[in-house]
């Protein structure tokens, strides 16, 4: 078996298979096994090629895991689809005696479920039922992210399977830190099977998560919270993902942790679990602090990190106001960038953009307004002292006495469109390493899936064990949704999270039932892109009705 790229004439186009060679008599023949997809341009192609080789090394590997219990009738319905599909005399019954028994949600637990089973995740527990009933959370997880019994619930009524809340907590009391870690391994080790072994820019960032609960612990603490929840404990937690934004690694730290302590635990993490040739680290200037940066280069590691333009020594802020200095972006008139070498091994990049510049602005003229409205209703100093905000911009003399404080404003004036990056990566030109900052939307972009499309926060749970496990669940489901929202942009179209997940929660099962108790099922009707997520998958969908090949269902009650 191998990768195949066929060419077509007098076009750009590239078609990327797998194929094998069969023989047929005495002759030889290839037989495609996948299609991947068709590459448009080189950077296209390579990244088709390594996503082909890493579906042909998982087919030569492939154990065909099972989705649920054998006796459940979810399970069935799917098992039964792979069954000789009868004839039209076979399929002839009477309508009147059918009744819908049930109606199952089948894509997110054929689709993701394979994905799961791909990233290694359903060998992380030994005991069968505990992996199982894994596999079944991460599963609700991504249709539906809602706690641990809202999510029982859920996988009864709209999935056909049966498990219990008990055996939920003790999976998750499975999950100690030997498992955790083997989680982060199949993640790291899965990217960079899929990228060709090569993992060259890390992108690094950090959030805070909060509990429904005001007590503290050891793990849970009060502290800087992002989503303004000062008053709850909450923890912090740090993540990695590859330029492509793939995730490859996490780690939570007590809730008071400063984010810029929290690289140098996942930096001796990665050096001690994973091989890493070169990589450059990639994060903004919460993590910018000299000892951190002294950590990265002790490690040999390059970094393009996020500057705190207005804390530079003096000469230097000079240097980055010299607008005079900047050359302009051959391909984009609105910025402009100098280069200054802040020493012999690091080099400070300024951008200026105008469009920024007017948004910072405008950012500060919207802030004044609401300031001046303020002075109108009240003449308090102490309404205005305590906020820093609204300090900055005023002069305050004993008091009653507020006036603006217009040589601060002009001072702010200077720095509107700047943003700058510290690097010490010499082989790179300004350019290059701009383009690389701006990947770290990827992490961005990740919590905000995070937080939002699997909803990891508020956090339920109160044993710091069982908050770890819950954080390492959502890990496994948050690898899963990258996986398969990366293989999607790449042989279908670009579609985000939500519209992957709501396009498989449509694809459905109806399982009816005659008089004599026998089952069939009816497979509801899939749109373009749920049949084109199907494909990517390598997996065929029909809606031919089939008979189910059990009559007694049961659910498993581990």
């Amino acid at each position: 078996m191998f990768v195949r790229v066929k060419t077509t004439p007098n076009s750009p186009r590239k078609s990327v298979q797998i194929v094998e060679s069969v023989r047929d008599g005495e002759k030889v023949k290839q037989r495609i096994v996948r299609y991947v997809g068709i590459a448009m341009d080189e950077q296209e192609l390579k990244k088709m090629v390594e996503l082909a080789e890493h579906i042909k090394s998982k087919i030569e590997h492939q154990h065909n895991p099972t989705l649920f219990g054998p006796e459940e009738m979810a399970q069935q319905a799917i098992k039964s689809k792979s069954m000789p599909k009868l004839n039209d005399e076979e399929l002839n019954v009477n309508l009147k005696n059918l009744e819908e028994e049930q109606r199952a949600v089948v894509g997110i637990h054929e689709i993701y479920g394979k994905i799961y089973e791909e990233l290694g995740f359903g060998n992380i527990l030994k005991n069968p039922s505990s992996a199982e009933i894994l596999k079944h959370i991460v599963m609700a997880r991504i249709a539906n992210p809602v706690s641990k019994r809202a999510s029982v619930r859920q996988l009864e009524q709209d999935f056909g399977i049966q498990i219990n809340l008990q055996g939920v907590y003790r999976m998750m009391d499975c999950l100690n830190q030997e498992a955790q870690q083997a989680i982060q391994d199949c993640a790291y080790n899965t990217a960079k099977e899929l990228f060709g072994q090569k993992i060259d820019l890390i992108f690094f960032d950090a959030t805070t998560l909060y509990f429904e609960s005001f007590q503290e612990d050891e793990f849970k603490q009060n502290g800087y919270s992002k989503d303004l929840k000062f008053n709850q404990p909450q923890v912090l937690i740090s993540l990695m993902v590859t330029k492509q934004g793939i995730p490859i690694g996490f780690q939570a730290f007590p809730g008071s942790t400063y984010e810029g302590h929290t690289l140098m635990p996942i930096l001796e993490k990665v050096k001690a679990n994973y091989q890493l040739d070169k990589v450059i680290f990639v994060g903004d200037s919460g993590i910018l602090n000299n000892a951190n940066l002294l950590a990265l280069e002790q490690a040999k590691y390059e970094y393009i990190i996020g500057a705190r333009l207005k804390k530079q020594k003096t000469e230097i802020k000079k240097k980055i106001l010299d607008l005079n200095a900047y050359a302009t972006y051959p391909e984009n008139g609105q910025t402009c960038l100098t280069a200054i070498y802040l020493d012999e091994d690091h080099r400070l990049i300024v951008t200026h953009n105008v469009s920024r510049a007017k948004k910072d602005a405008y950012d500060r003229e919207k802030a004044l307004n609401k300031l001046m409205e303020k002075l109108k209703k009240s003449k308090k100093c102490q309404a205005f002292i305590s906020n820093y905000g609204y300090k900055k911009y005023l002069n305050i003399k004993g008091q009653s006495q507020i006036t603006l404080n217009e040589e601060k404003l002009q001072e702010e004036a200077q720095w509107d469109g700047l943003h700058g990056i510290i690097t010490n990566a010499k082989h790179l030109s300004p350019h290059e390493l701009l383009e690389h900052y701006r990947g770290l939307w990827q992490v961005e972009e990740s919590f905000r899936i995070t937080k939002h499309d699997l909803k990891v926060r508020p956090i339920f749970h109160w044993t710091p064990e069982r908050v770890k496990a819950h954080l390492a669940l959502s890990f496994i489901a948050f690898c899963c949704v990258r996986h398969l929202e990366y293989r999607v942009a790449l042989q279908h179209e670009k579609m985000s999270p939500e519209a992957i997940r709501q396009e498989l929660i449509r694809i459905q099962s109806s399982i009816l039932k005659d008089k004599s108790g026998q089952r069939y099922v009816i497979p509801s009707k899939a749109s373009h892109h749920g049949l084109k997520i199907y494909q990517v998958m390598g997996l065929k969908y029909s809606t031919t009705p089939y008979k189910l090949i059990s009559s007694k269902p049961k659910f498993h009650k581990p």
